[in-house]
């Protein structure tokens, strides 16, 4: 599978897929963006067509999620060009489908069948829906899948109703999550000498994307709000209609805000009244064109950033310094920029050679088995160790990822934690499966200790600020001194490169700059997305680079560095809608509490709940108007507007009937429609728990949790989580046993402060017993 690639000055370097042979038999977005990344790291993908083409063949997408592939054309309903897909299945290394449940069967291409003939190929499917029930069989469309899973209520809102997403959030996770997890199998397969089936359906891109957690014995956590909920954390208009969101999630940021401002005087009647402080912030941005606030706030060191559209964030020079963005020339198109590879491997880097090109069929021969059988049954990465010292959302989230796939991730955390730390649903999702590890790294003994640790890991990663590693004495040169097998993984907000590197970064900066926020927006005022996209994009895209990087090792026995920004992944959660070159058609936009694009694509009020519709074809739409009772013109209907004459005249015809009979109506007469599930409606549905997308376990002091299984299935070697989330320093002495300390010196390291764990009455660490002491009081839900 390794092999060398020649680069542009005809010297020869390493890649982490070369050799490897991919057969993607999808369309759309996931499937694609699955088998992209690994042909970003020299995989060789043969895209496997219709004659029709890709059903996004017509959109921007497509020229991004098919670069560096082949397309070959076969017809899989006829026995020539089923006889062919199969004479290539058994040459390949991975085949990847994403068709709806029962296709597959009737085809012969089913995993079953595929890997009892092939026992090295790594079958992947990747379903949009589900992979059993009435909703796994609706055709593919990113608003049905997330009203069926009760996303469409988690973004914030000013009515009480579901949102249309502008962005196909679910869905790029979903792709992102492929990726990682077909790199994960392969990493379980050159220690076992075996494929398996792995399934990543669109409810896996839900897990991963949205996180839905329920504490049981809790309320609900409250819904966000378009603007932002807190006061620090929040969207502001300034005195020329222009916004900016101001990005202060942590204290010491609000306080250099509040004193920019003028308002240290009214800093405490603030911190007392959210509503005043939400005022008052308010008012003051409102004396000032938003470029000189912009100006003010960065001269302070104030996270803060405009809200613009992507266009010229994907044009602009933060994107071009952070070597973000490639052209290449299309024979009809033109110059077409597309988005670079969203992260870095240092001794493996990937590489965007060219756009999709029509192919012949590959000449594969046999190649040799990737290694002798011992037919493991561990998890993918049973045996991989991982310091996670990651924080909030994108680095913890990351290591909660890598633990569900097997990893053993150990939660390193300061006396006063992780600051999102809590008892709050959020922070129990993000770090289940971890173990915790009490480490006060301003002790010189503690940094010691912790390279005593490294030398017994696999992975570090962190989502430090630009240079804090070095500091600290943990960055890649320093760690690879001590285990040259070591991977270490780094998190910041604007990568390695350019002018920005060492600023602060949140999540909804680079919403606001990258254009999110403007597009859900559309012609209202802009919205906040309350699902903490380039954060949870961050950790997909980690995890895959991770498990990239130890498929390497496996070979060279070397470790190396792995990178990405949120800046970055600004871009993979709308890669194709930045994709850009000449005449190309515009991309749809929001607008305030968007329940659609079009009439006939969008959410209607029954009077029991939510439906969502979807139609496409005019006999669709003819379906609608038979079955509400409104006359309708089918072609013309298809690009009606959103809140027109036909809307209106639907959600009437809607708020008189049960959701369930409209449903059935809409069904039976071929209409693609489903409930949109509020949050509790969605952890009570029989279909979600029949596609296993929750579980329920326990936290031995917050109770039953409701929360994400899985991120991906594999059928030989499951991973899942083997423990409920730590308490900080839970298991701190147990930790150091294992790295073969003596208790006489790990009550040292207590009693000098060095190290800490609930409960070990020794020098100041009784005080460390409860989670959240010392956290930071603004956070966002």
């Amino acid at each position: 599978m390794l092999q060398a690639s020649r680069v542009s000055d005809g010297r020869w370097r390493l890649s982490a897929f070369g050799g490897l042979r991919v057969l993607d038999f999808t369309q759309g977005v996931a499937g694609p963006m699955a088998s992209m990344l690994l042909g970003d790291f020299a995989a060789e993908v043969v895209k496997i067509e219709p004659p029709a083409g890709d059903r996004g063949r017509d959109h921007p997408g497509y020229h991004a999620f098919n670069r560096n592939k082949q397309v070959r054309t076969l017809d899989l309903e006829t026995e020539a060009g089923l006889t062919e897909a199969k004479a290539l299945i058994a040459l390949a290394d991975v085949a990847v489908f994403d068709h709806a449940p029962g296709v597959l069967e009737r085809l012969g291409l089913d995993a079953d069948t595929l890997t009892a003939a092939h026992p090295q190929l790594i079958h992947v499917w990747m379903p949009p829906y589900g992979t059993s029930g009435v909703w796994s069989q609706l055709p593919p469309h990113h608003s049905l899948l997330t009203a069926v899973s009760g996303v469409a209520f988690r973004q914030g809102a000013y009515a009480d109703q579901p949102i249309h997403l502008i962005l196909p959030l679910v869905w790029y996770g979903q792709g992102v999550m492929g990726a990682a997890a077909i790199s994960a199998a392969l990493l379980e397969r050159s220690r076992s000498g075996l494929g398996q089936a792995v399934t990543v359906s669109g409810l896996h891109g839900v897990a991963e994307v949205t996180g839905p957690v329920r504490t049981l014995a809790g309320p609900p956590l409250p819904r966000g709000q378009p603007l932002g909920a807190m006061p620090s954390y929040r969207l502001y208009p300034c005195s020329d209609g222009k916004w900016l969101f101001l990005g202060t999630l942590f204290a010491n940021f609000y306080v250099r805000a509040i004193e920019a401002m003028g308002l240290t005087d009214y800093f405490e009647a603030m911190v007392m009244d959210p509503l005043l402080a939400r005022q008052t912030l308010a008012s003051v941005f409102a004396t000032r064109p938003r470029d000189e606030w912009i100006e003010i706030l960065k001269g302070a060191g104030v996270p803060c950033a405009p809200v613009g559209p992507r266009e010229p964030w994907f044009a602009g020079t933060a994107i071009a310094q952070g070597d973000l963005r490639r052209t290449f020339d299309h024979p009809m198109l033109g110059p077409v920029s597309i988005p670079n590879t969203p992260i870095k491997l240092s001794a493996t880097p990937g590489a965007v050679r060219g756009l999709a090109r029509p192919a012949d069929s590959p000449a594969w021969t046999p190649t040799a088995a990737p290694g002798p059988v011992n037919g493991g049954h561990n998890a993918p990465l049973y045996g991989i160790r991982v310091l996670d010292m990651g924080t909030v959302i994108a680095g913890a989230h990351a290591g909660d990822v890598l633990a569900n796939l097997g990893a053993d991730v150990i939660k390193v955390e300061p006396m006063d934690g992780d600051p999102f730390r809590s008892d709050g649903g959020a922070f129990l999702a993000y770090n289940r499966g971890k173990r915790g590890l009490g480490l006060n790294l301003k002790e010189p003994a503690a940094l010691a200790l912790f390279h005593d640790m490294v030398r017994h890991a696999d992975v570090v990663l962190d989502n430090y600020r630009y240079g804090v590693r070095k500091r600290l004495g943990i960055d890649y040169a320093a760690l690879k001194a001590i285990n040259p097998r070591i991977i270490s993984c780094s998190i910041n907000a604007y990568g390695d490169i350019g002018d920005r590197v060492a600023l602060p970064g949140f999540d909804p900066l680079l919403q606001a700059e990258g254009g999110m926020m403007a597009a859900q927006g559309g012609a209202d005022e802009p919205v906040l997305h309350t699902i903490p996209v380039n954060d949870v994009a961050t950790s997909a895209m980690v995890c895959f680079g991770i498990v990239s990087a130890l498929n390497v090792r496996e070979r060279t026995g070397e470790g190396q560095e792995v990178l990405t920004s949120l800046m970055a992944q600004s871009l993979t959660f709308q890669m194709a809608e930045v994709v850009d070159y000449a005449g190309r058609p515009a991309n749809d936009v929001g607008s305030e509490d968007c329940l659609g694009v079009r009439a006939l694509h969008r959410f209607y009020h029954c009077k029991d709940g939510w439906v969502a519709i979807v139609c496409e074809t005019p006999e669709a739409a003819g379906a609608v108007g038979a079955v509400m009772g409104v006359v309708l013109d089918p072609a013309a209907a298809l690009a009606a507007p959103r809140d027109g004459a036909l809307a209106e005249a639907l959600e009437q015809a809607f708020a008189g009937r049960a959701r369930a009979d409209v449903l059935t109506a809409l069904l039976s007469a071929g209409v693609p429609a489903a409930p949109g599930l509020r949050g509790i409606e969605a952890f009570d549905s029989e279909w979600l728990w029949e596609n296993r997308l929750f579980d329920l376990w326990r936290h031995p002091r917050v109770g039953d949790i409701i929360s994400v299984r899985s991120y991906a299935d594999f059928s030989r070697s499951p991973g899942g989580f083997e423990r409920p989330t730590p308490d900080i320093g839970e298991h701190t002495a147990e930790l150091l046993r294992e790295i073969g300390l003596s208790d006489a010196r790990i009550e040292e390291l207590f009693a000098i402060g060095a190290v800490f764990e609930p409960g070990h009455v020794a020098g100041q660490t009784a005080k460390s017993a409860r989670p959240g002491d010392g956290g930071v009081a603004l956070m966002t839900q």
